[in-house]
């Protein structure tokens, strides 16, 4: 029997060192290394049965030339939004992570999505809950039969947290779709450290990729994430896996955001919108109906500016909130936005426009709980700052799509047609974009001619003539 090995883990990256450290010396991390027993010798271990056949398979060297290429077909489930996360369905033998914020909705999410696909066989394997608690959420998730079998003929549960059996049943029940509830619960025979350290995280996803690489089934590991909003265990488990989704949102609202963070067979920008509701989550199709409020008289602060989320357009409402300082401290926030890039653009403002800024505070917010990284919502920012600075409210239907530089002027954008048409299609009659994105004559860098829309195009490239156009 091979003897027992003592290792240091940093509980941060998962770098393992012989001895303990008080520095991490991959993250610099503090007080980060915990000790954990290891054990290498798995001699008399059951595994995954193709393990075996792995050993007696060597690969060879091949041209790229002479590597055959089909398009997988990808499995598609009744949620638009999931598919759409994932670029366009699950592929076969894929590993995806989903991490979240505890009672955000993770288990109810894959639980939902495993009952509404009767179609196919799905293994449900619960560390976190017992089967009466599952079939408790699974009647109040589909209270209905869906369409093409019974409830729940396809779904299976299992409460186990050992690898080991959990392959002994995937063997003879053969599914078709995993999920695993969660990583951290799980343990292996072949680590003796405790459930959730490092070590067992990174073995026991390890097995799991092995398994959905070699028999072709597509597995779902739902992850805890630290007080710091970073999934559990070790950085690299990130890396081993082909796709990582974040499921966000705040428990105290009920809408939810899914999120691509890595996509090996997708985009990674794409976003999916959920409504928490007392039979589950429901798909919101169109995020404008969310990240807009329905006002009946216009106030000063509140533009409606254009971005982008992966291939999908969206309406946000940016509201800003300038007042003085009665502390002599101006306070500068944001909600959703990036703090550093709205200083830039208070600056611009006082610099470039003669705005006096600096004893004023300033308060931004992003609408529907999302945080927004383009940097196409410069002009909208900038509008509702001046806005609420005059106390002059900006027009209803009007609609802002520019990047603001640092001597004024208005950059273009990216794919600004779809913003464009975006806009007249929730009923805008204007909507500022850059004279940038327009080099010759009205039309586009593709040729495009933007008179075919309806919507009123005010082209500028000076922040000034927006507040010329607007403000008089």
């Amino acid at each position: 029997m091979s003897k027992t090995r003592f290792a240091y883990f940093c509980q941060s990256c998962g770098y393992e060192s012989a001895k303990w450290l008080g520095k991490c010396p991959s993250c610099s991390q503090w007080n980060t290394f915990v000790e954990e027993v290891i054990e290498k010798d798995s001699k008399s271990i059951p595994t995954w049965k193709s393990a075996s056949t792995t050993l007696q398979r060597a690969n060879k060297p091949v041209q790229v030339a002479d590597i055959t290429f089909s398009e997988e077909d990808r499995l598609l489930t009744p949620d638009n939004e999931f598919n759409r996360v994932l670029g366009g369905g699950i592929v076969a033998g894929s590993l995806v992570l989903i991490g979240g914020e505890p009672g955000i909705g993770k288990s109810t999410l894959m639980l939902q999505l495993a009952l509404n696909m009767p179609k196919i066989r799905v293994l449900y394997v619960s560390g976190e809950e017992s089967e009466r608690q599952i079939k408790m959420r699974a009647e109040r998730l589909a209270p209905q039969p869906p369409e093409g079998g019974a409830f729940g003929s396809g779904c299976f549960i299992l409460t186990e947290t050992s690898t080991q059996n959990i392959f002994k049943q995937i063997e003879e029940l053969e599914p078709d779709l995993v999920v695993i509830d969660s990583i951290q619960t799980l343990h292996s025979a072949h680590i003796e450290s405790t459930p959730g350290s490092v070590s067992q995280v990174r073995e026991c996803t390890a097995e799991m990729l092995r398994f959905a690489k070699e028999s072709g089934t597509p597995v779902f590991l739902i992850g805890h994430i630290t007080k710091d909003g970073m999934i559990a265990g070790p950085k690299i488990l990130e890396h081993m896996v082909d796709t990582v989704l974040q499921f966000e949102g705040d428990r105290h609202h009920v809408y939810r955001i899914l999120r691509t963070v890595k996509n090996r067979f997708g985009s990674a920008s794409e976003l999916g919108i959920y409504e928490m509701l007392g039979e589950g989550l429901r798909e919101v199709s169109n995020p404008s109906e969310i990240l807009l409020s329905q006002r009946d008289e216009a106030l000063s602060g509140i533009t409606i500016s254009t971005t982008l989320e992966g291939m999908r357009p969206m309406m946000i409402e940016t509201q800003a909130l300038v007042s003085p300082s009665p502390y002599g401290t101006p306070q500068r926030t944001a909600t959703g936005f990036d703090t550093r890039r709205m200083s830039m653009l208070l600056a611009v403002l006082e610099k470039r426009c003669g705005f006096n800024l600096g004893a004023k505070d300033v308060f931004l917010n992003i609408t529907g709980g999302i945080r927004v990284e383009d940097p196409a919502i410069d002009l909208g920012l900038a509008a509702a700052i001046i806005s609420s600075h005059e106390d002059i409210p900006v027009p209803f239907k009007t609609c802002f799509a520019g990047e603001i530089g640092l001597s004024g002027e208005i950059r273009a954008v990216n794919r600004v047609e779809q913003r464009i048409a975006e806009a007249q299609k929730l009923g805008f009659e204007q909507i500022f974009i850059s004279k940038y994105n327009l080099p010759s004559g009205g039309h586009d860098k593709k040729g495009i001619d933007l008179s075919r829309y309806k919507i009123d195009i005010k082209i500028v490239s000076r922040i000034e003539e927006v507040f010329g156009l607007l403000f008089g």
